[in-house]
């Protein structure tokens, strides 16, 4: 729920009706109206809306004058710039950010390997984008998983406690409670979560077993990249090399960390792109239009169970198809 705006000496120019949004995608936008007092006349009529909506930035409320939202004695008023006088009723009306229309349930199928009422493990198909983002305010796991349950939308990012990139599929595990997702969020921090990938790069890993050990950061000479610098944060993967053939590596990968994009950097860093993952130089290949990387197996404590074996989650997701046939050419089998 969006926070009330904070107490202010213009305490006249509050809005007339207290918020009614209990949730941010509903449909409806709120209204407020207030008068301008004396301490804002002749001022820019910007001034007197972030006043009334201080919970908002100043860009958005001054995109919401420029797009007709804001009306001056009933009449639209157009330039965020244009003076108000002592007196006059400035009527907004709160159209959501495209961040917060985001947060919408939406009813998207979900492959459910696991589900009690503290978590649940799904496993993740290629192309579902995880939470909303520019670009992809729609569509999400989070989205989906606001329609799943009703106490998503009261959680943290819906429940989700790690993430997988895009065109990554696999397992993922998402909390129900805030007790389990706060647990769930530390068991990872103290990798106490067990997470196992498999890949297809380019080239003939050697040797056949190897752990790299190197920090990550923004790529300095590319936004939408991550790359090993020195000024990173520490990431450790290790790789075991399952079959090689044609030019082609099948691997299997064991997180430490969750750096973003680790495996696909780490992997690159030692001259091995993912097979078709674009944005590391992968190319196309092996029927492989995405990048070959699938979370195959995860295991963690069940955070409301007592101690012992009953407390021990594992679970493993087959390859799906793309990455199969793939995956197949390189092995000789499935998986």
């Amino acid at each position: 729920m969006v926070e009330p705006p904070p107490h202010s000496e213009h305490a006249s120019i509050a809005p007339d009706e207290p918020e009614a949004a209990d949730a941010p995608w509903l449909e409806e936008p709120e209204r407020r109206e207030a008068a301008v007092p004396q301490a804002l006349h002749a001022q820019r009529l910007d001034k007197a809306v972030v006043l009334m909506a201080g919970e908002f930035s100043r860009t958005h409320l001054q995109g919401l004058i420029e797009q007709g939202h804001v009306r001056v004695d009933g009449v639209v008023a157009g330039a965020a710039s244009r003076k108000v006088l002592a007196g006059q009723i400035v009527a907004v009306e709160l159209v959501p950010t495209a961040e917060s229309r985001a947060f919408r349930p939406e009813n998207i199928a979900l492959d459910v390997v696991f589900e009690d009422e503290h978590l649940m493990v799904v496993n993740k198909a290629a192309g579902m984008v995880v939470h909303p983002a520019a670009g992809n305010w729609s569509g999400t796991l989070l989205n989906a998983l606001l329609a799943h349950h009703k106490g998503a939308a009261s959680l943290p990012r819906a429940g989700i406690v790690h993430r997988l990139d895009k065109d990554t599929s696999g397992l993922m595990v998402v909390g129900k409670t805030l007790p389990a997702l706060t647990a769930l969020v530390r068991a990872i921090a103290a990798r106490e979560v067990h997470r196992r990938y498999l890949a297809i790069v380019h080239g003939e890993v050697r040797p056949a077993a190897f752990s790299i050990d190197a920090p990550i950061g923004r790529d300095p000479k590319s936004r939408i990249r991550m790359a090993v610098v020195g000024s990173g944060k520490p990431a450790r993967t290790d790789v075991e090399v399952l079959a090689c053939a044609d030019g082609f590596s099948a691997l299997r990968c064991t997180l430490h960390t969750g750096r973003t994009h680790q495996i696909r950097v780490h992997l690159v860093s030692r001259g091995h792109p993912l097979v078709a993952d674009a944005v590391y130089g992968g190319k196309p290949a092996l029927g492989m239009t995405r990048q070959a990387l699938h979370a195959a197996q995860l295991g963690f404590v069940h955070p409301a169970r007592a101690a012992g074996s009953a407390a021990e989650l594992a679970f493993e997701a087959a390859l799906p198809d793309d990455l199969a046939q793939a995956w197949g050419h390189v092995t000789g089998n499935a998986s």
